[in-house]
Parts: structure tokens; sequence; C-alpha cells
């Protein structure tokens, strides 16, 4: 019998942690590439650059690709014929991997989870515990894999039982094309049909870990039910015309991927599950001879991007100096270069601002005719002034936007993905643009930060208002001072009919 020590588990999987925090997987950097590529927006093709970009400087930098981390997700597979030699649980051993993965001083990761959801909700500081899943299979080893997952692509995850007569297509594109650009397309949709609501959904996430082969499957065709409709959501998807960041374009899905079940005969129970631009995962095998060990990827295998030419063409705007007439004169699908101060501001700092003004209390920034980024940022390194530091989805402080630009007179806000109603009636009404940087790009946007201090709410942890000093933040309009959003007229420019992008 196969003997698996516990000290070679922890280490592969901390490793695994660790590595996947910088490296994307070869298959999806080839698939970005040619989407890259072949992409006929403009807009679209400089996002989807960035994140090019940003990913061969994370792999070569060794730093996070994203700012969100993600919870990690494991699954284990143990081989009926190996034994496990832990000292403890299973659970255990894997939150042991996690803390040392993501409190790794040489690249610190972002402590993402949250113990008592249900109450106060604190942050656990380590980012334990895991997601883990485990399995007895046949054989004598075991099989690791490890992903982790950000909260914008799996706040997006959906489920439903259909009828069994139904069309798993059309659900998934109906689906889709209501979640909006927060889960940060281009990426991958895992999905998972038949078994119980809770098998359905596993099979989603297990999908998200299978080679990217779609190129292959639209070269030779499908050879079964299955690759059918692999093919019909991937082609019905990328019809919708949602594009990169949700810009509009010709790429909203790099593959989907398809995991079935048997089910009950009265029952047809499916499972979406987005991955976003910041797909990471890797799979390791364990068998008993010593821990995983990982081989970087080649570089060759991310294209040369020059974003020089790009921003050659882009409007630099100086933060210190804005006025009703720069205000005004913004224009969606506009990309701009940002300088000078910037303040730091997501979920926990936006409920906290609302109840001190509803309590009559000043607040500890003065926001008057300035800009605030939605970001929680990873932990700075070396002499780097920030950690990557990328936009949180914009639409959850939504509920917000109303009362602090008409408390602050807070001028421009920037994120990620769209606005809805509530806060597009509000930026009209308070003539306050929204401004989109790329998710998927983390480290790059910070590189444009040359300064970093925390001025509030520091036991908020990354959820802290900074006061930042940026040079050249490339960022594009999303919403402009009168309401009008490229959220709405990109993809409804780019939409098509899936014949016309087969």
């Amino acid at each position: 019998m196969t003997v698996i020590r516990e000290a070679d588990l922890i280490d592969s999987i901390a490793d695994a942690l660790q590595y996947i925090s910088y490296f994307h997987a070869p298959d999806f950097i080839r698939a970005m590439a040619a989407a890259w590529a072949r992409e006929e927006n403009p807009g679209a093709k400089q996002a989807m650059a960035q994140i090019l970009v940003n990913s061969r400087m994370c792999a070569i930098g060794r730093r996070p690709i994203c700012q969100d981390t993600g919870t990690a997700n494991v699954m284990v597979q143990v081989g009926s014929q190996a034994r496990l030699e832990l000292s403890g649980s299973l659970q255990d051993a894997v939150d042991e991997a996690t803390r040392r993965a993501y409190r790794l001083d040489t690249n610190p990761l972002r402590a993402s989870v949250v113990v008592d959801p249900l109450g106060a909700r604190r942050n656990s500081g380590d980012n334990t515990p895991a997601m883990l899943s485990t399995e007895i299979v046949a054989g004598d080893k075991v099989t690791v894999h490890v992903s982790a997952k950000g909260g914008g692509s799996e706040n997006k995850a959906k489920f439903t039982v259909l009828n069994p007569s139904a069309s798993v297509a059309d659900w998934v594109v109906q689906t889709v094309e209501t979640l909006g650009a927060g889960w940060c397309p281009p990426g991958i949709l895992g999905i998972g049909v038949g078994g119980s609501a809770d098998k359905a959904m596993a099979l989603a996430k297990k999908a998200l870990n299978d080679p990217i082969d779609m190129a292959d499957l639209l070269r030779r065709g499908p050879r079964d039910r299955t690759e059918e409709l692999r093919l019909e959501i991937h082609d019905r998807v990328n019809a919708l015309g949602i594009g990169a960041q949700g810009l509009g374009g010709v790429t909203t899905v790099l593959d989907v991927k398809i995991r079935s079940f048997p089910t009950h005969a009265a029952s047809l129970p499916v499972g979406l599950i987005p991955n976003c631009a910041a797909t990471r995962h890797v799979a390791f095998t364990l068998d008993g001879r010593g821990p995983a060990r990982f081989t970087p990827p080649d570089l060759s295998d991310w294209p040369e991007i020059l974003l020089d030419q790009a921003n050659a063409q882009a409007r630099r705007i100086d933060l210190d100096t804005l006025n009703d007439a720069v205000i005004a004169s913004l224009q969606p699908g506009q990309t701009l270069l940002l300088s000078g101060t910037l303040y730091t501001g997501r979920d926990a700092a936006h409920k906290r601002m609302v109840e001190m003004l509803d309590r009559g209390e000043a607040l500890p920034v003065d926001l008057k005719g300035r800009a605030i980024y939605y970001v929680g940022p990873v932990d700075a390194v070396g002499d780097e002034a920030i950690g990557p530091a990328g936009p949180t989805t914009a639409t959850r402080m939504d509920k917000f936007t109303d009362r602090i630009l008409a408390a602050t007179g807070l001028k421009l806000m920037i994120g990620k993905a769209e606005r809805g109603p509530e806060a597009l009636e509000a930026i009209a009404r308070h003539k306050a643009p929204y401004l989109i940087a790329v998710g998927g790009a983390a480290y790059l946007v910070s590189k444009a930060i040359v300064e970093a201090e925390p001025v509030a709410f520091e036991d908020l942890g990354m959820e802290a208002i900074y006061r930042l000093k940026v040079a050249d933040m490339p960022v594009t309009v999303a919403v402009d001072s009168q309401g009008n959003s490229i959220h709405k007229t990109g993809p409804a420019l780019w939409r098509r009919t899936p014949s016309q992008t087969a």
C-alpha cells in the first residue's frame, strides 16, 4: 500500500496555491492570445492586451495575477490502495497548506475568507478554511486539483432544475446574458448536468479544471452530444456580443466545459459556474516518493504586446484638478490615463461611511471633487508601493452610490463591470462618471500606483481606505456624466446571430 506523508501533501498544496497565484495555465494563455488576435472591437482588444501583459508580468515577477487571490478550492482523490498518513483531519492538513501559502512573506496572498457568514463576518486572516472536497477512487495514488476561485466569478454561479424536455443551451445562454461583466469575461463556463442539486454544482466546478480544447473541437467537429452542446453554447454566448469586460466584442467565452451524471427521470438539474480572466488551477499526483514539483510555463507562450502604442492614443487626466468641464467631456468607451490623488473604498468602507453620515458624523476623508477606486489590494512586498490592486465589482456599491455622491461631492468612481439602474440614476443626477479598470490586470494596475497610505478604517484590513498617488493608471470611461453606459451600447453594437460567429 502506498503511504502519502502529511508533510508531502501540505507542501504540495501550499506550493500549488503559490504557483497558480502568478502562473496562468499555458492552455489558457494560448486561448486568450488567440482571442486577442481575432478581436475586432478596439476597446475589448485593449482589455485583453492588458490581461495578457499583466499575466506575463506576474509570471516574471512571481506576484498575483489578481488582487482577489480567491478561496482555496482543493479536490482530493484518494486511491483505495493508498493511505494518507495524517496527524489530524484532512481538512486540518489542507488548511495548514492554505495558511502557509497565503501567509508566505515573499508573496503574500490576500485573505478574503470571512468566518461567521451570518454574523460579524470576521476575516479569518489566513484565507482558511479551504473549500475541500474528497473522493475515493481506484488506484494507489492521491491526485489533487487545486484552484483559486475569485469572488467576482463565483458570485455569478447559477443553478436550476429544468424539465427533462427543456433545452440546456437555451437556459445557459439566457442566464449568461443576465450575468453582466462582473465575472470578468472572457473566461470559461463550467456546466454540470444531472445528478442532484449538489451534484450538478460539483460537476460544474470540476469541469472548470478540464483542459481548454475549444480550438481543436472547432477544427475537428463534435463526436458526441456533449461536444455538440459545448459548440452550440460557445457559439451562441459569443454571439451575444458581451465581449471582454462587457465592453462588447467577438469573444465572451474561451471555452465551455460540460460534465454530466445520471439523474432522476423527472429531473434535469443544471449548474453553471463561470471562471474569470484570472482562471487559476493546477493538478498533481502523489505516489509516496515526495512532494509534487511544478514546472514554470515557457514565457514564449505569451504573445509580444506593446501597450505603449494603445496608451499613446489615451487622454491624460489630472485627478487633482478635476472640474465640471473635464467631467462633462468624458465619453463612454474613451481610454484615460489617470494621474494624481485617488482614494480607495469598497463594500465595508462604503457601509461604514453611510452609517457615519446617518449619525451626522464627519467622514475621515474629504472626497469632494475626488475619485474613489473600488479595490482591496494585496499586501506590498519589497519596494512596492502596493501589491496587485485590480478593481472589484462595482454593483456591490450601487446601493450606497446616491448617498455618497450627494453627501461628499465625489466626482469619479472606478471599479469593474456594469452599474445597475439605481447607480446609473445617481450618476446622472450628480454628474459623477464611472470608469473601469480591467479585471484580471491587477499587477499591471499596481505599477501605476506610486504611493499608498492607509488613512481610515484600518481595522478593515484590505477594505481600509487608502490614499493613493497614481501615474498614468489606465481606465476606460464606462458611464458618462449623463448616465450613458458602454455596458449597454457596446454589447448591443456587437451582438450577432450565432451563425455569424461560426
